[in-house]
């Protein structure tokens, strides 16, 4: 892997920013100009074909989105992406209620923005939540469309394949039925996973609007929804428990606060609230 004071086609790396599974993130300038970027670099284990493919897929699909809260990605190399530089850390670095409010307000319309255009992102967690230093100017942006799904290409495949379930990014596998025995067949992060991602079904706008529901009730109460000692147990309760009832766990909280996130968090998507934007704005009122 590259190292900090390293060139990457043009782009002199300052720093890490952050490791995930497959990639490391770093602070790169071009000598040509002094903007900032935050270069996105597949670790060498993980250049195969499949990989390299979601790599110039979320590319794309992010260049079809327009918003100023989804992340600004400007070119794509042979195994790494130069994307927008957001300088305050994930949305856990806000410490004011007010503020995570608000970033939740500016996520749920970059969703909605996605889901007009029939892309949905199917990973949204706090760790896919950037914030700009200055919040108050910046705001918060969605970043990795990686596993993201276009609507369109999930119904071909449906039809294509005659039944009701979708396919994996990876071609070579499907998902079908009951949730897998092993969690890291499921492309998603499991403590934000939509029940329906879980049982291999075709993702929708809900899908999103369900793990960002989890994603609010971490932000608000400190914690997500459910957990669990066990990918398994986590998967069941997703699958077959209600949501807490976070009033009577928390002082200061509202019963109005049980009764949105429970909406939001129904096992059925078609249950949930007809927008990202909705169900975030019905949120902001019962804790006003």
């Amino acid at each position: 892997m590259p190292q900090p004071g390293e060139d990457l086609r043009g782009y002199v790396l300052e720093r890490t920013l952050g490791r995930g599974g497959s990639a490391t993130v770093y602070l790169a300038r071009r000598p040509q100009d002094s903007r900032p970027v935050a270069l996105k670099v597949l670790d060498s284990e993980h250049r195969d074909p499949q990989a390299l493919h979601r790599l110039e897929r979320a590319f794309v699909l992010t260049g079809q989105l327009d918003h100023p809260h989804i992340v600004t990605e400007y070119e794509l190399g042979p195994h790494w992406i130069a994307m927008q530089y957001v300088d305050g850390g994930n949305v856990t670095a806000l410490s004011a209620p007010a503020d995570r409010l608000a970033a939740l307000a500016q996520i749920a319309d970059a969703l909605d923005h996605a889901h007009r255009l029939g892309i949905v992102h199917c990973d949204v967690k706090p760790a896919n939540i950037l914030v700009h230093q200055d919040f108050s100017a910046g705001g918060a942006v969605l970043i990795d469309f990686a596993v993201a799904h276009v609507l369109a290409e999930d119904m071909a495949a449906r039809l294509a394949h005659g039944g009701g379930r979708r396919l994996s990014l990876d071609p070579a596998r499907r998902i079908t039925g009951r949730p897998p025995a092993a969690p890291t067949s499921v492309q998603a992060s499991l403590p934000y996973a939509a029940p329906e991602l879980l049982l291999g079904q075709m993702p929708s706008a809900s899908t999103d609007q369900y793990s960002l529901a989890c994603t609010a009730v971490e932000l608000l109460t400190g914690a997500p929804p459910f957990t669990a000692t066990t990918a398994a147990g986590l998967i069941d309760a997703h699958l077959e428990l209600p949501p807490p009832r976070f009033s009577q766990r928390i002082s200061g909280l509202p019963r109005g606060f049980d009764s949105v996130l429970a909406t939001a968090l129904m096992k059925e998507p078609d249950a949930r609230h007809e927008s990202c934007a909705e169900f975030v704005d019905l949120l902001q009122r019962v804790l006003a």
